[in-house]
């Protein structure tokens, strides 16, 4: 049943093998190689083609919520501000849950190759607790998600045309947000060099070659979020940028709770909400920073944390004047394209 193509419509083809040789020693993460998958080519690591059928055939329920990004959109937060509107403002279970538990990531498991999996098994063989978490984190997203009783809420970095055929028929919420190329490709960065499921061991410069050239998981990224801004008008997908949420969380607190149950949450439930979701308290917050993570070795020391620093224009930290005016090159061809435009960001 694993690779049972059958009703997966989408081709998948590996990666070239000098390229692919070239991607495994500057992501260590993955030890067999890298996909593309269906006509845009979205990059996705070998275990895909294993879950594809059950990914893409997965039976969505009326009342699911999904969050889906392009990676580094702001999911984690977005994630938060959803999760509390559509639980009454469950403060209690939110600080107690860990979020991982409260909204499983839909394909984070194609992501622990069987490899590395034994390598942190090992690394934490003492420790039945960190060897639960890593069991865990390689159990695919579908399975846990079939077993839940309750209401399911679902992150996915997938893009639209990957998720399942009828997630919008049967009546599922999607959040959509999208980010500033720059500032996902900088945060990304860190991501990848954070979490050694990805193990990423070069420098930006390198990493924004891979990520402009669609190298890295889940691009294209302009594929993604043109597939969501596609969808901006259908009544089941609330379409965010990231910069405006950042801007004005309260006006984004209100879209979100008439979006989901809808009406609006009192001022005094907002002004608590705003402040619980407020960057400073949400880095701290152990139940979204991935802390059991980084207790398993699961995160490598000395790197950035996985909430950084939650704010616009970041990007002028990692981009020297050459690659900035090669990144503004290419986001001006690709804007072409279409008509999104970025909160902020200069026209074509």
């Amino acid at each position: 049943m694993g690779d049972d193509h059958s009703a997966m419509p989408l081709e998948i083809t590996p990666v070239e093998e000098e390229l692919n040789r070239q991607l495994l020693s500057d992501f260590t993460g993955e030890r067999t190689g890298f996909l593309r998958v269906g006509p845009q080519g979205y990059f996705l690591p070998s275990k895909y083609a294993r879950q594809a059928h059950h990914l893409y055939n997965f039976q969505p329920r009326p009342d699911d919520v999904w969050v889906a990004t392009f990676p580094r959109s702001g999911t984690t937060w977005t994630q938060e501000l959803v999760w509390l509107i559509a639980n009454n403002l469950d403060f209690e279970t939110a600080g107690k849950v860990p979020q991982t538990e409260r909204f499983p990531f839909f394909e984070f498991s194609l992501f622990l190759h069987d490899e590395t999996k034994e390598e942190f098994i090992k690394e934490n063989e003492s420790d039945p607790k960190k060897v639960e978490l890593v069991e865990q984190l390689s159990k695919p997203g579908y399975q846990i998600l079939n077993e839940m009783t309750t209401r399911r809420f679902i992150k996915t970095h997938l893009p639209f045309s990957l998720l399942p055929k009828t997630l919008l028929e049967v009546g599922c919420k999607v959040v959509y947000v999208a980010r500033n190329p720059k500032d996902v490709a900088v945060s990304f960065y860190h991501l990848n060099r954070l979490i050694r499921t990805q193990g990423y061991k070069g420098d930006f410069s390198k990493y924004w070659d891979y990520f402009e050239r669609n190298l890295n998981p889940w691009t294209p990224y302009w594929s993604h979020v043109n597939e969501g801004w596609k969808l901006k008008s259908h009544p089941n997908v609330l379409f965010l940028f990231y910069e405006e949420m950042n801007k004005d969380i309260k006006s984004t607190i209100n879209q979100v709770s008439e979006f989901l149950l809808g009406s609006r949450l009192s001022e005094k439930d907002t002004d608590r909400l705003a402040n619980y979701l407020d960057i400073t308290n949400f880095r701290s917050n152990p139940a979204v920073n991935y802390q059991p993570l980084r207790e398993a070795g699961i995160l490598v020391e000395g790197e950035q944390g996985f909430i950084r620093k939650g704010k616009n224009g970041g990007w002028v930290e990692e981009f020297t004047p050459e690659l900035n005016k090669r990144a503004d090159k290419w986001i001006h061809e690709n804007l072409r394209q279409t008509d999104l435009r970025f909160p902020g960001m200069c026209d074509v």
